[in-house]
């Protein structure tokens, strides 16, 4: 093991030289362009990004590292990112839970604060240096080409620092420090927005520590676990809130502190990736998190959570999300209590993001709804269901009755009559009146958006999704292929779901499977038929070394209009895996890119057996190809050769150029 700084020299790597990326990145942009390439974006979640200097145990996509990380994506050719949801974490038995997908829809996520800009003259110094250096390490860097999150190291970190700089804060704001008023002048700005959001999260924070978990419905007070509805008539819970309010001022008061410095970060960064031109896409949840929950009751079904059939309605997922109450979606011509949680939702999270990913859509539009009640579950509240014994009442919501026998998603003015075929009611309202219009006030096109549509299709879903609306899904070329998926779909070989794709066709089902088919993968790449030659010669090439057919997999990916990588394919990360969908496991969602990435990019590819993605090699392919279906397109396909090599000739050739460079050893 060695210290980042130290000693720290890799000689076999050979990365492009500065006066050389002006001309790599020009390559690359021209190039795509060719292609009619729109978005190229990687997929990297906010703890997932890399250390630089000293390290706070988690990742954050705003501070100095993850700027320079983005320059690092921007050089290939990468202009937007796809983060995780960025929501405040939950926290279960053994500490917090590092999962982003149950985390707070509208609570910024303060492990992403970047704590070194608090020692800065721009935040007044409000932590002093001697505390961040004791509360943070100079990174390790090991012979493994990723790190590993410590979230629960974090968390004790961010508590010593932040509440350090918010006794600063104070303190500063009393003397009169000139940095610190203008801080404070923001802060006022901030709170006269969010103060009564920040407030009921602040209390709820509160009692969760109180009662030693967030899961509000095991606190055993029927006061505190519906306080925020109680209090508009319940006299005790109105005392109840003021006694937290006055006992519990300062942590109350901490914590809108610490929001408002992760949002004031957060929107430093957009500023500085609009002149960049580099977007990032957020997540948009399914659900929400237990926080937003117990803040906002009326708009959700009691006794009921979202889940996934999994094949099986008897013993399906149980995902212990919320489940937005459709009767209250719409009041009149208006949005109802839900139908406001929703678009308020949404509008957080394109707040300071330039696009969104919708994840797991058949949730807002035929969400699977399970009844609490008809579920066992084990101590980590996963459901041990006998199918055949105690079978779970889970249906999808079009299927879902009260107890009067009424259909959940029959509301009035709303009514679902599905004997006559009229799914244009709550399931496309709940897009054509809620999402949609509220992605347009963002200025996202419904094509632009990334619709995450990889789940169960049940009738409802395929016809508001595909038939009625058009959306745009996400093709998988994991399992299909480019030639047979809409073109305007986006496209992706793997997500943060999914093995790297160097382990995915060490698969037989993959290595065997139509996606990988080596015919179909050098006809696809290679169509002219003057290239004959090349293309047998390729698929030999692939059919005889796993690796060259996962980049004939990346060079069919990077041939589409919109398309993602993950973080772990484009660095070559094959040991970890960011999250085992559907497991609970030690190192789940904790895969983070490593502090010298740099170096241990360019140290692959220039190795023997390299397992990153030589971006300039794998897009050469790429454009080859493109450039061969203009061929076998044209009606005189020897003048429209002459024409297209005449002018992208030069583009292959750089691109070669720089292919061989990444694969040089560097020079003495």
């Amino acid at each position: 093991m060695r210290i980042l700084g130290i000693d720290n020299k890799i000689t076999f790597q050979r990365r492009p030289k500065p006066d050389e990326e002006p001309a790599l990145r020009s390559a690359i942009e021209r190039a795509y362009d060719a292609m009619g390439t729109t978005d190229r974006v990687v997929i990297t979640h906010g703890s997932c990004f890399p250390a630089l200097g000293r390290d706070s145990f988690v990742g954050s996509p705003y501070g100095k590292a993850a700027r320079e990380y983005t320059k690092f994506l921007m050089l290939y050719g990468f202009n937007g990112n796809q983060l995780g949801p960025g929501g405040e974490l939950e926290v279960d038995k053994k500490g917090i839970s590092p999962s982003p997908y149950s985390g707070s829809a509208f609570a910024k996520n303060r492990l992403f604060i970047d704590l070194e800009d608090l020692t800065s003259e721009k935040y007044g110094k409000i932590l002093s240096k001697e505390t961040y250096n004791a509360v943070t390490q100079i990174p390790e860097i090991t012979d493994k080409n990723y790190a590993l999150s410590d979230f629960n190291e974090a968390v004790k970190t961010y508590d010593t620092a932040l509440s350090e700089s918010y006794k600063n804060f104070k303190a500063k704001v009393k003397s009169g420090n000139p940095e610190v008023l203008k801080l404070n002048k923001e802060y006022e700005k901030f709170l006269q927005k969010h103060n009564y959001r920040l407030i009921n999260e602040g209390i709820f924070r509160v009692l969760s520590r109180e009662y030693g978990t967030d899961d509000f419905e095991k606190w055993n007070n029927p006061l505190d676990e519906d306080l925020i509805r109680e209090t508009k008539s319940n006299p005790d819970a109105k005392n109840r809130y003021a006694d937290l309010l006055k006992y519990h001022r300062n942590e109350i008061e901490l914590y809108k502190f610490e929001q408002f410095i992760a949002t004031k970060q957060i929107k430093e960064n957009k500023e500085w990736r609009d002149k960049e031109g580099f977007k990032y896409f957020n997540d948009l949840l399914v659900g929400c998190s237990k926080s937003d929950y117990w803040r906002c009751r009326d708009a959700f079904l009691d006794g009921y959570q979202l889940g996934a059939p999994q094949g099986d309605f008897n013993n399906p997922q149980a995902w212990h999300l919320p489940v937005l109450n459709p009767r209250k979606l719409f009041s009149g011509d208006g949005l109802g209590v839900a139908g406001k949680f929703l678009k308020d939702k949404i509008d957080f999270a394109l707040e300071f993001n330039e696009n969104i990913r919708i994840d797991h859509v058949m949730g807002l539009i035929e969400p699977f709804v399970i009844e609490n009640a008809s579920l066992v579950l084990d101590e980590y509240n996963n459901p041990i269901n006998n199918p055949y014994e105690n079978p779970v009442n889970g249906k999808y919501m079009s299927e879902m009755t009260d107890e009067n026998g009424n259909r959940l998603d029959d509301y009035k003015n709303y009514s679902c009559d599905f004997s006559h075929g009229n799914y244009k009611t709550y399931h496309s309202n709940i897009m054509n009146k809620i999402v949609l219009p509220t992605l347009k006030e963002h200025g996202i096109e419904p094509d632009d958006a990334v619709w995450e549509d990889i789940c169960s299709n049940p009738e409802v879903f395929r016809k508001v999704f595909y038939e009625d609306l058009n959306l745009p899904g996400l093709s998988q070329l994991e399992f299909s292929k480019v030639q047979n998926s809409p073109e305007n779909n986006w496209f992706l070989v793997g997500s943060h779901d999914s093995m790297p794709a160097q382990k995915m066709i060490e698969q037989d089902w993959v290595r065997n499977g139509e996606a990988w088919n080596i015919f179909y993968l050098a006809g696809y790449l290679n169509q002219d038929p003057k290239r004959a030659d090349e293309r047998n010669k390729f698929c030999e090439k692939i059919d005889f070394n796993d690796s060259e057919r996962v980049k004939a997999k990346f060079a069919e990916l990077m041939t589409t209009k919109k398309f993602q990588i993950s973080f772990s394919d484009l660095l070559g990360i094959t040991d970890m895996l960011y999250n085992k969908a559907g497991t609970r496991n030690d190192t789940n969602w904790k895969e983070r890119i490593s502090a010298d990435y740099l170096d241990k990019y360019y140290e692959n590819l220039s190795s023997d057996n390299p397992t990153a993605i030589n971006v300039p090699e794998v897009l050469k392919t790429a454009l080859q190809a493109k450039i061969d279906m203009e061929i076998v397109k044209s009606d005189n396909p020897d003048l429209k050769r002459e024409e297209l090599y005449e002018k992208y000739q030069p583009v292959l050739d750089d691109l070669q150029k720089f292919a061989d460079i990444l694969k040089e050893p560097e020079d003495d």
